[in-house]
């Protein structure tokens, strides 16, 4: 076993962890596009294809705790290379599969995977890139995340014109194959931890935390999970899982969330953030095309390149956000983005209203830096301390709080603005009251993002408190 010095950390280091990050980021948003295909191809309905997105996140939801906790057990190399050979074979699987039901299995089983991608990189780079430098991984991790969502649409609606949907799969099946290849020769093989048992991986807390997540992200879903199972009983069930979840977990000798790490200020706080930074990502996104379509008056096609602004924003600002948190320290770093972050809420909740599509853009070119710094940043400060023995579960619990964040963004901001509209169906509102709702959910973001920037600060002083000395 060879230990790779963290000074000598290589470029096609970063390039693997960054292609793994975009491998699992095209998983999600390349299949958004091929869905009317699909509901031709397999003679189905807008509610069964939708499912072809919905297994990966949910398996990706209910996976991404278990693969950290995977990875500090195994070794994150390791985990990781399986996790891309999974990608691989998945994505082959849904490629050639004759059936539906057999290309969302292949989903599933992609999301699985998926899950893995998204928790070791950022463990992995905590362990081999040196101190100095880990905010700019996590930025370039950010960016090629970022990269992947803005991507997917375009590479599938090319691929769909140039083949058909299946296309889209062999392309992912590519990506994963690729990222192998780099992985094994670029990552040196580094020490695991031996003699690991059943009891290391904590079965019983695995299962109900699945099963909590699970009737979670069903139950947050809506109407495009159509299950016969009202989101009352699934929120029921959640409750219930969790509880238990709890239960065994003080028990069991290898819990698989330490409650030690949730009630140490800075590490609990952190992930409440990720998940409120989360849920307002997510607005952007549930409520946005609703007030371009109904209150501009834009047709799909404009509204898809308004709406490409933030990812291809994110993505060009998401290594500079990581430099400047190696520069300035997370915290400050942090701060900074949250602050900015209630800035560009309130400008998307009123620019547009006077300035129209170009208000819009500019609210986004203010905001999207913003999640970036905070992300680079929150990322950064939850990995900068964590022992070996804790970074992909901390990982893990990181892409779990966020994806949290992003399925109760879905559910509430919709409800909310639908609330403040008056009427569940916006095409029969009127373009002011469109506008309307839309201004008051976001300045409700824009609040959420102000608690965000209170919970930062108490962390802060707390820190500092505990350890008095230079933030960051």
């Amino acid at each position: 076993m060879i230990d790779t010095p963290k000074a000598r950390a290589p470029r096609p280091i970063l390039i693997t962890l960054a292609a793994a990050t975009l491998t699992a980021s095209l998983g999600i948003s390349v299949a958004s596009v091929l869905l009317p295909t699909l509901t031709r191809s397999f003679s189905a309905t807008v509610s069964d294809v939708q499912w072809v997105v919905l297994a990966y996140l949910v398996s990706i939801t209910v996976a991404i705790v278990s693969a950290g906790r995977l990875g500090d057990l195994f070794g994150h190399r390791r985990v990781l290379n399986l996790g891309l050979v999974i990608f691989a074979a998945a994505s082959a699987l849904s490629a050639t599969a004759p059936n539906l039901s057999l290309l969302i299995t292949g989903r599933a089983l992609q999301g699985l995977a998926g899950a893995i991608l998204v928790a070791l990189p950022m463990s992995l780079a905590r362990d081999l890139v040196p101190e100095e430098r880990i905010g700019t991984a996590m930025g370039l991790l950010g960016t090629t995340s970022a990269a992947g969502t803005a991507l997917g649409p375009s590479l599938g609606g090319f691929l769909l014109t140039w083949g058909d949907w299946r296309m889209a799969f062999w392309l992912l099946t590519g990506f994963a194959s690729v990222t192998l290849v780099l992985s094994i020769t670029s990552i040196s093989r580094v020490s695991a931890r031996g003699n690991t048992t059943l009891r290391d991986l904590d079965c019983p807390g695995t299962f109900l935390l699945m099963i909590a997540l699970a009737a979670y992200a069903l139950a947050t879903s809506g109407e495009a999970a159509a299950i016969p199972i009202s989101p009352a009983v699934l929120i029921s069930g959640a409750l219930a899982a969790i509880t238990l979840f709890v239960i065994v977990e003080t028990r069991v000798a290898a819990p698989l969330v330490p409650f030690a790490l949730l009630s140490n200020r800075t590490t609990g706080i952190a992930f409440i953030m990720n998940l409120l930074v989360g849920t307002v990502m997510m607005s952007t996104l549930v409520v946005g095309p609703f007030f371009l379509a109904f209150s501009l008056g834009l047709n799909e096609a404009l509204i898809g390149l308004v709406m490409a602004v933030g990812p291809v924003v994110g993505a060009l600002f998401g290594i500079p956000a990581g430099r400047l948190t190696d520069r300035l320290g997370a915290r400050r770093v942090m701060v900074i983005g949250l602050v900015q972050t209630v800035l560009g809420l309130l400008c998307l909740a009123f620019l547009p209203r006077y300035l129209g599509v170009g208000g819009y853009v500019a609210a986004l070119i203010s905001l999207t830096p913003a999640f970036q710094l905070f992300l680079a940043a929150n990322n950064t400060a939850v990995l900068a301390d964590a022992s070996k023995e804790q970074r992909g579960r901390l990982s893990g619990l990181l892409g779990l709080s966020r994806n949290l964040g992003l399925m109760t963004g879905a559910s509430v901001m919709s409800t909310l603005f639908v609330t403040v509209l008056g009427t569940g169906n916006v095409e029969q509102a009127m373009p002011t009251d469109v506008a309307h709702a839309f201004s008051m959910t976001f300045v409700a973001a824009s609040g959420l993002a102000l608690i965000t920037l209170g919970l930062a600060a108490y962390s802060h002083a707390g820190r500092s408190r505990e350890a008095p000395g230079p933030a960051g």
